[in-house]
């Protein structure tokens, strides 16, 4: 991380980055950063097609797959079957 100059009270990159997004979200909202995203991933999808998102998608799995392991998927497996029987035994009583 860059440091302060000494005795001109510059504020580094991040500082300055940091306090600018914070003005724009003070100012904007949360509604300016959800139109920007759903514009940016119009462009993407546009541009690079869905070709793309499976590329992406696959290697992130595989990188999830290589850090986590089996069993990682074992109990996120586990967790969503018993949310469903949840949601399936809420739903007779209903």
């Amino acid at each position: 991380m860059p440091e302060k100059e000494k005795g001109k009270g510059a504020m580094t990159v991040e500082e300055a980055g940091r306090k600018g997004g914070e003005k724009v979200a003070s100012e904007r909202g949360r509604e300016f950063y959800e139109e920007i995203g759903r514009k940016g991933g119009e462009k993407v999808a546009a541009e690079r097609g869905h070709e793309f998102y499976e590329e992406i998608g696959r290697k992130g799995g595989e990188k999830v797959a290589a850090e986590r392991g089996h069993e990682f998927y074992e109990e996120i497996g586990h967790k969503g079957g018993q949310k469903v029987k949840e949601l399936i035994e809420r739903g007779k009583k209903e």
